[in-house]
């Protein structure tokens, strides 16, 4: 793929880029005792919850490789050893044995009863991880070293949702107060030392981590949401790793700096099916045929996205091989029926596909109005159904490796991200179908089979699927590029 032109910041651009990075990275970076650099890690978005596990921050513990999961996935979304050693199913239970010899970061001991207590924890809350969505279960420590998982309806995905990160296993002293605080409460090679709001956080190496030692001897992180502001972080080697690259950005780059891999995440415009114009199907019909997803690809992400056939993309290569045309309802008229479309500020190509869609909407006789503002600002307006529509980048195998239950989530009528308030028999059913059908290519067939369901209503558009742009500095060696985005600084990282 030709990559395009390389273009000029403007000179406002360039200096409100210097005025966000004042104070991010400052002074010589930190050396180690031989073993390299502090690694200078700029992120997109800043903590929502205090880095509590059972929100969304869960996966910024896990990207620092400092709160880990009984469960990990494999390559291939298959579960692998962590916490646990091994595992084995008995109709509704699980049992699960506890690695030996593992402490937290305050020198307490990993034991069952731990696992208990934060796994109950996350089965307890309000609202519970996602990846719970649908589940009950029951935990119970059988003896020191081994724990059962019992749920309400056998679950052949139990492994793959214990590898959440939102189901991390903390020390007690994480659950003293009246939010799961992580500090100095994981088990990973980073040991989270001190955060700082929504601005920094600070990791130092565990040396007596169970596994192998980290070869850095610690993690800087700042919160830099402006896209333009990390992009330059990188440029001036103010920041050794950056995530999220706005592609309006990737291309000021050096080319040898950045990371472009297929990723399980979907650009999805979200259509409100409860209540205003979006009820109507006809309608929602109208504004799915409204949509130009290709222009978008090539106007706002520069061709570094695929085109969306589906809500699952080329990172799950499967669901193109499976995927059949699905009948939908005939678009009926807009007459200039007003529209008011909601998305978010955190990621930068969003507000640009706003304003593409504003168009195209317009074009075929909607009046639409656009409301833009930062995530954590939007969110529970989203989810309570407050917009007629909603663009959402969304993971789409993000806790589990597996996508029912990003399906689940979003699309059943008790998904706790339903932000299309899709109440659908039809829609349900197929979802209870996929997550009930053993892992292999049955359950891939049930998946694509729900996902069916859910686009022949037209409560999602999908319109195109992103790439992971990754920015990594010269020096730094064994990066991770995950699809997931489950991890990016290991034991294994380090800059030269």
């Amino acid at each position: 793929m030709r990559l395009p032109a390389r273009r000029l910041l403007p000179v406002t651009a360039l200096t409100a880029a210097s005025a966000l990075l004042t104070g991010c990275f400052s002074g010589t970076p930190a050396e180690g005792a031989g073993d390299g650099r502090r690694i200078r890690l700029a992120m997109m978005q800043p903590p929502r919850s205090g880095l509590s596990p059972l929100s969304d921050d869960a996966f910024k513990l896990s990207r620092w490789s400092t709160a880990e999961t009984l469960v990990e996935l494999d390559a291939d979304g298959d579960p692998k050893a962590s916490l646990a050693t091994e595992w084995q199913q008995s109709g509704r239970t699980w049992t699960f044995e506890i690695r030996k010899g593992v402490t937290f970061h305050d020198g307490t001991g990993l034991d069952a009863d731990a696992v208990v207590r934060s796994l109950a924890k996350a089965a307890g809350a309000s609202p519970k991880p996602r990846i719970l969505d649908g589940v009950e279960l029951t935990v119970r420590a059988a003896d020191a070293d081994t724990v059962t998982v019992t749920t309400a309806d056998e679950d052949p995905l139990l492994p793959q949702r214990l590898s959440s990160p939102q189901l991390s296993i903390l020390a007690a002293k994480a659950y003293a107060g009246k939010t799961v605080d992580p500090v100095g409460a994981g088990t990973g090679p980073f040991e989270l030392t001190e955060v700082n709001g929504t601005s920094a956080a600070t990791l130092d190496r565990y040396d007596a981590y169970w596994g192998a030692k980290a070869k850095a001897p610690g993690i800087d992180v700042r919160f830099v949401p402006d896209g333009t502001a990390r992009a330059a972080a990188l440029r001036s080697g103010e920041a050794d790793i950056v995530e999220a690259v706005p592609v309006s950005q990737a291309a000021l780059l050096d080319e040898d700096l950045v990371t472009e891999v297929p990723m399980p995440r979907t650009n999805t415009l979200y259509l409100n099916t409860g209540k205003g114009v979006f009820k109507d199907a006809s309608l929602r019909a109208a504004a799915r045929e409204a949509v130009d997803a290709e222009s978008i690809v090539k106007g706002v992400y520069e061709g570094r996205a695929d085109v969306a056939e589906g809500l699952l993309g080329p990172a799950l290569p499967w669901a193109a091989e499976l995927r059949k045309q699905v009948t939908r309802a005939e678009a009926g008229d807009p007459a200039g029926k007003t529209v008011t479309i909601g998305t978010f500020t955190d990621r930068a190509e969003l507000p640009e596909v706003a304003a593409a869609l504003q168009q195209q909407l317009r074009k075929a006789g909607f009046t639409v109005r656009l409301e833009v503002r930062e995530y954590a600002n939007i969110e529970a307006d989203a989810l309570a159904g407050a917009f007629d529509a909603f663009i959402l980048s969304r993971a789409t195998v993000l806790d589990s490796g597996d996508p029912a239950a990003y399906l689940y989530s979003d699309f059943a009528s008790d998904g706790s991200f339903n932000i299309a308030q899709l109440d659908d028999p039809a829609v349900d059913a197929a979802l209870k179908r996929a997550g009930r059908t053993p892992t292999g290519d049955a359950r891939r067939r049930a998946v694509i089979a729900a996902e069916a369901a859910v686009l022949a209503t037209d409560a999602a558009v999908p319109m195109l699927h992103e790439r992971v742009i990754q920015g990594d500095a010269a020096g730094v060696v064994g990066a991770a590029h995950d699809p997931r985005e489950r991890e990016l600084v290991t034991a294994a990282t380090y800059v030269k």
